[in-house]
């Protein structure tokens, strides 16, 4: 292997771990099967929601992820088609993955398959992924807090209106 060769292959290996350190989510996924149309799709959706989406070679990722001490994950999963999407919050790379494999092929469980994620320095498998994805988003969730600590403040507000206009 050439000098050059080596140095651009240390160079990916290098992105891929300042994704990581920058990343507070991650999916692992298998993109085999995807066209042109839909990768254009998804790409335009993860875009949306700040989520970096990437296809790597899987032995640069396997290196990134050894040399980050990033260790559990089964070793299988870097076999074939392997894309990384990292996210700046918790959900958004399984959300937007799983509303687009759901849009293309909603009944196929391989297509855009996730192998395994990252929260943190944490693995997470493929079903907690799944589970993530139907988390709402941040906002969503403040507002519904929101919404849960006013309403007893606006029952106690009626029922006070109320005791008002009986009395007048």
């Amino acid at each position: 292997m050439s000098k050059e060769a080596l140095e651009a292959k240390k160079a990916v290996v290098q992105e891929i771990k300042s994704h990581l350190e920058n990343s507070k989510s991650v999916v692992f996924l298998n993109y085999q099967g995807i066209n042109v149309e839909q990768d254009t799709t998804l790409r335009k959706g993860f875009r949306e929601k700040d989520v970096v989406y990437k296809i790597y070679k899987n032995r640069l990722i396997k290196i990134a992820l050894d040399e980050m001490g990033i260790t559990g994950y089964d070793p299988n999963f870097l076999e074939g088609s392997t894309a990384v999407a990292f996210g700046k919050d918790e959900v958004a790379p399984a959300s937007v993955l799983f509303k687009m494999k759901g849009e293309f092929r909603p009944k196929d469980k391989e297509f855009l398959a996730p192998k395994f994620g990252l929260m943190g320095h944490d693995i997470v498998d493929a079903t907690k992924v799944e589970a993530l994805s139907k988390i709402p988003p941040r906002e969503v969730l403040i507002a519904q807090l929101l919404g849960m600590l006013n309403a007893p403040v606006a029952a106690l507000a009626r029922a006070l209106d109320a005791i008002a206009k009986k009395e007048a």
